[in-house]
């Protein structure tokens, strides 16, 4: 009997989703209802609208400002860049069909979205956790093997870095969106478009294995390693006294010392700030994607709603990271915003410089007006006067 009425929820599951997809049914709201309270779904509708403002401007203002910086090209901003541009796709992309799907408690964007819309969420959050899996390693050879840095982040492999992290995201999600492992669609206990079984199968554990728990480990390895090393070379450091010190290429002086001290310092507080910036989306997506792998029925509707939030805050945090950890980073922002006043103070200036000859080229038009040989007036006397000359130049003649 518990087999029978199991494949009969399973069933109306099915055919609800099917109709809900095709736009020939709602939702039975009594059942909604009880699953999930209106105020939760009020709460999240609300905070994703917030994550789509606060997410779209804070990633594309951090894009232009370390992009236009000149100080700050080089393989880590590169990675950066691509961290932010995955956060700012989330918010444009995924946020707002979730927007509207708890607005009306249904999917009501088509079923070819619907599938799209797994597809992009997945291989984003994917492409977010590779890009912090880069700027990983790249602080790893930076801090412990920096004698093969420069070899290693060249322009064109820091590009093929950064494509890898991409095609890489999308292409483990490629069998689902095809139909060969799971299948994306959609679930409607929960109203939402995600990785559906298909013959018994979902790849569900694998993608969490190989796109999320694979990465997280190797940054924590990393991580391990680089304050391993920091902690270890820290007494050597302080025990430097302010004497000219041997080096391959010669003998540094003290200034350039206490330069190059300075200059590591400032590597390893923006070390320090890309690990809390893993720590922050780790906290944030850690709690969604166990509830989906581990329960995959919704018995607490309020903890999946709350673990979205969570999930939904990591696009929108990392600016504020940025500007509050990085001196370097924050000047970035201000070159961007002081550039875009002086353009507009000089656009405002250009164009009161334009009114101001405008006026006074109308100024000179009139007083032209006033002096032209056609126009009545002193001009009409000075051409009667000029013609009488004429004749009598003509009869001394």
């Amino acid at each position: 009997m518990d087999e029978v009425r199991y494949l009969l929820q399973t069933n109306q599951s099915v055919e609800s989703g099917s109709a809900l997809l095709s736009g020939n049914s709602t939702p039975s709201s009594s059942l909604l209802a009880t699953q999930y309270p209106r105020a939760t779904t009020l709460f999240a509708t609300v905070c994703c609208i917030f994550f789509i403002i606060f997410g779209v401007l804070g990633n594309l203002v951090t894009i232009l400002a370390l992009s236009k910086c000149v100080k700050l090209r080089n393989a880590t901003t590169a990675f950066v860049i691509s961290l932010c541009t995955a956060d700012l796709l989330f918010c444009t992309i995924n946020l707002p069909p979730t927007a509207s799907r708890y607005i009306h408690h249904n999917w009501v964007l088509g079923e070819t979205l619907c599938k799209l819309f797994p597809f992009f969420f997945y291989g984003n959050v994917a492409a977010s956790l590779l890009s912090m899996t880069a700027i990983t390693i790249n602080r790893y050879i930076l801090i412990n093997h920096y004698k093969y840095y420069d070899k290693i982040y060249q322009r064109k492999y820091i590009a093929l870095m950064i494509a890898f992290c991409w095609i890489f995201s999308f292409s483990m999600l490629a069998p689902t969106l095809a139909g060969a492992w799971g299948e994306f669609g959609y679930h409607s206990p929960s109203f939402s478009c995600t990785i559906l079984r298909k013959a018994g199968r979902s790849p569900k554990k694998f993608l969490f294995v190989l796109g999320f728990l694979l990465p997280c480990l190797i940054i924590v390895i990393s991580y391990s390693c680089i304050f391993y090393r920091v902690h270890k070379s820290r007494k050597n450091v302080e025990a430097h006294s302010p004497t000219p010190v041997k080096t391959p290429g010669g003998v540094s002086s003290p200034v350039s010392l206490a330069r190059q001290l300075s200059h590591r310092q400032d590597e390893i507080r923006l070390t320090r700030m890309m690990l809390i910036i893993f720590c922050s989306f780790l906290l944030c997506f850690l709690p969604l994607m166990i509830v989906n792998v581990l329960e995959e029925k919704i018995r607490m509707p309020t903890v999946h709603v709350m673990a979205s939030v969570l999930a939904w805050m990591s696009s929108c945090i990392n600016p504020i990271i940025y500007a509050a950890m990085n001196r370097q980073y924050r000047q970035a922002y201000v070159r961007l915003f002081c550039g875009a006043k002086r353009r507009i103070g000089a656009t405002n200036s250009s164009s009161s410089t334009a009114r101001s000859g405008s006026s006074h080229s109308k100024t000179l038009m009139s007083e032209v007006f006033v002096f032209n040989p056609t126009s009545n007036g002193l001009n009409g006397h000075n051409a009667s006067n000029n013609e009488k000359n004429k004749k009598n130049e003509e009869n001394k003649i």
